[in-house]
């Protein structure tokens, strides 16, 4: 045979490319490590708050669960599929504080192969709610057990609370006499149960009552009625009441069932029980005849920290230390003689939804409601203070249609459980602005941007008007503020500094202040 005729060494055939690829991702999607451990647990958050405690679990992939809720003792299991109990799970453990109203401890363990079962011990009934979130802003998939008290939290009982623990020293230093509130204390809790229905173990996966069970009356009889100094007054005229040795936190904290009887103890004010309590408490008569109330919205909270400026100042962190310093300045004032009161939307580092921030101030009657908020733009050269109202017909300009749309997403970042709302109510909500309203607000603002020019520069003169879903009340005149633009290293420098934040507070003290004197709250009226 001549070396021409010598058969060629056998080749095997040539795969083309796109099958070698394709069988490349195949061996890659079947990795021994993937399919044994699923997704990967990136971060675990527990957010504590009366209203309800939040836990967190965030992950590289959706998570698969399972979940039961036993009612004695009161506890949540969850059962995660495709994941191994890891060092992130097993954090949970000790985030529990332990002054968590809701959240007793956790317990995390390998409850079968692939799967970690996570059991929530409580303190008290609940209504839990779990539900998943996509990827949004900085977060992956997100995992989250809510965890609502089964007796919500009623925010116009808490606010009477509040009014008369801190009652005895507003008289003092007004020189009024203090027994006959400081009497009523012992009744606190009483009425605040008695005003706060009780929810059907159906309930235990919706949200919270209190919002949706007692809507806001219209304007003509916001002008008639005033609930807070109503309920004053029914405690402070009751003997009986006065004489009940129970402390308030023992009586809500361990109220029974009963709760459920229909609001027979707030409607029960017949003539003949205030009468003879009458002519002992007329001091507080007086000092109860009008009530002037300020809902203050620190914006965003928990899992939504807001905007985040070049030093890492969280807008959620420095907007609640101004609600607070504006509060301890509100409850230290009066109009025409007639006491103030500042409530706040949130008073902790917790995410509240915004259509609850609009309900929670409607609930209390509030005479104005202030968003307080800290500014971001993509450049830090963005500087000043401004102040924004509703509007109907379209932003006042493209930089105010960019903020409410950004303000507006933070249901989305904070983690709404959009099947829980009542789309048909907050729908309703939405629409419900009007144009006296919307002027009203306009007035306010002003009044607060002219003061606010005293300790700051200011990014527009005027009042910028757009479609923040916060300020949606029909019957409030609502102003969303701008403090500073957090993203501006100079501007994050003084939100940080106390003493801007108390001059800044000064000023929105001041602002309030200047619009009653031309605005005075409507008056209202009862029999005491």
């Amino acid at each position: 045979m001549t070396p021409s005729q010598a058969p060629y060494p056998f080749t095997p055939p040539r795969l083309p490319r796109r099958t070698l690829l394709q069988a490349g991702s195949l061996v890659l999607l079947l990795g021994v490590q993937q399919i044994a451990r699923g997704a990967t647990i990136v971060a675990v958050r527990v957010w504590p708050a009366p209203e309800y405690s939040r836990v967190t679990i965030e992950s590289d992939a959706p998570l698969v669960t399972r979940q039961t809720f036993v009612t004695a003792p009161p506890r949540l299991a969850v059962d995660i599929e495709g994941i191994d109990l890891n060092p992130a799970l097993r954090e949970l453990v000790a985030k529990v504080k332990a002054d968590d109203p809701n959240i007793a401890g956790i317990r995390v363990g390998q409850y079968a192969p692939n799967v970690v079962r996570l059991v929530i011990d409580l303190k008290q009934e609940a209504q839990p709610q779990v539900f998943t979130l996509t990827p949004v802003a900085a977060y992956q998939h997100r995992l989250v057990l809510d965890l609502y008290p089964a007796r919500a939290v009623d925010p116009l009982a808490a606010l009477i609370a509040e009014r008369l623990r801190d009652a005895p020293a507003a008289d003092q230093r007004q020189g009024q006499a203090p027994t006959s509130i400081a009497a009523a204390k012992p009744a606190t809790a009483a009425t605040a149960s008695a005003t706060t229905p009780a929810a059907s173990p159906s309930d235990r996966c919706s949200p919270p009552p209190p919002q949706r069970s007692t809507p806001r009356r219209c304007t003509t009889a916001h002008a008639a009625s005033d609930p807070l100094g109503e309920l004053i007054s029914q405690r402070t005229a009751r003997p009986a009441a006065a004489t009940t040795p129970a402390a308030p936190p023992v009586t809500v904290a361990a109220a029974p069932a009963p709760a459920m009887a229909p609001p027979a103890a707030p409607t029960a004010t017949p003539a003949p029980t205030p009468a003879p309590a009458r002519s002992s408490t007329g001091a507080t008569a007086r000092q109860t005849d009008r009530i002037i109330i300020v809902a203050l919205d620190p914006g965003h909270g928990g899992e939504d920290p807001g905007a985040t400026g070049p030093a890492g100042t969280h807008e959620k962190d420095v907007v609640l230390r101004i609600a607070f310093l504006l509060r301890d300045r509100i409850n230290a004032t009066s109009v025409n003689g007639n006491p103030m009161r500042a409530f706040l939307t949130r008073d902790a580092d917790f995410f509240v939804p915004l259509g609850t921030r609009v309900e929670k101030a409607r609930r209390v009657q509030a005479d104005l409601f202030m968003s307080i908020h800290a500014d971001a733009f993509t450049t830090p050269a963005a500087r000043g203070a401004s102040v924004f109202a509703l509007s109907q017909s379209g932003a006042s300009s493209t930089a105010a249609r960019w903020l409410a749309n950004k303000e507006n997403q933070a249901d989305l970042v904070g983690g709404l459980n959009v099947r829980a709302q009542d789309q048909h109510v907050q729908r309703a909500l939405l629409d419900m602005s009007t144009t006296a309203q919307i002027n009203d607000s306009l007035k306010l603002g002003s009044a607060l941007l002219g003061e606010i020019s005293n300790v700051g520069q200011l990014h527009k003169p005027r009042v910028e008007q757009a479609g923040f879903a916060v300020l949606k009340a029909p019957d409030i005149p609502s102003v969303l503020v701008e403090t500073a633009f957090i993203s501006n290293p100079d501007e994050e420098a003084r939100l940080r500094s106390r003493a801007y934040q108390e001059r800044l507070a000064d000023a929105l003290m001041r602002g309030i202040q200047r619009y009653f004197a031309k605005n005075p709250p409507l008056a209202r009226s009862r029999s005491v």
